[in-house]
């Protein structure tokens, strides 16, 4: 849960905080459906299955939230990443140090990924070296663009490639990468397109084009 309040940005909501909130959710929704329960006169047995539900939303519905806004915001980062690493390239290979470059890009990214880049220059600010501020923002945005990012950052560190051509190979996976996502998806669209094909377009069509014949037949047959 800790994670995914991370991913979600919610830094400051600790996962016992997370649970309280759940627990106050679910006791306000009983308490809504028992007065208005109450109010409208309602039947023991829809009164019982309400209570049943209300308490399942109430400790179910937070949790759901949180976990769309993670899934949502590790998206956003993953697809705003490719740029952020061609403007670390463009910026490296123009004199600058990785840390510089680094903090250079970030005031070109507002969203997620802007967040997190500059809570990982304020922990080096704060003594960290970039190798754990990048680390750490791995534990928060947990991601396989942002694993790759950073893994391979790290080992060249280690290893002592040059940060430049760690980079550029790093962006072009990532390219590779999201054109591979978009294909997955073009694939997908296909199939997904076959269920609002079948029950919504095809029965308008079917009372268009019919329509006509049937009324005309039904009037002749009348007649």
């Amino acid at each position: 849960m800790r994670r995914t309040l991370y991913a979600a940005g919610l830094y400051n909501t600790t996962a016992r905080k997370f649970f309280g909130y759940r627990a106050i959710a679910t006791a306000s929704l009983l308490a809504l459906w028992v007065w208005l329960s109450i109010v409208a006169d309602t039947k023991a047995p829809t009164a019982l299955l309400g209570i049943a539900a209300a308490g399942v939303a109430g400790w179910i519905g937070p949790t759901f939230v949180v976990k769309r806004r993670a899934a949502a915001r590790l998206d956003q980062v993953d697809y705003e990443l490719p740029e952020l690493v061609d403007l670390l390239v463009t910026a490296v290979e123009g004199g600058l140090a990785f840390t510089a470059a680094l903090q250079l890009s970030s005031r070109s990214f507002d969203g997620p990924l802007g967040e997190e880049l500059r809570l990982a220059l304020h922990e080096q600010q704060m003594g960290l070296t970039a190798t754990q501020a990048l680390s750490n923002m791995l534990g928060r945005i947990d991601t396989p663009a942002m694993r790759t990012f950073v893994q391979a950052l790290v080992q060249g560190e280690s290893l002592g490639v040059s940060t430049g051509k760690i980079l550029r190979d790093i962006a072009t996976e990532m390219r590779s990468r999201r054109r591979h996502a978009a294909e997955e998806r073009a694939h997908k669209a296909s199939v997904k397109i076959i269920f609002p094909l079948v029950f919504l377009i095809f029965p308008s069509l079917f009372v268009i084009i019919l329509g006509s014949a049937f009324v005309s037949l039904y009037h002749a047959l009348g007649a």
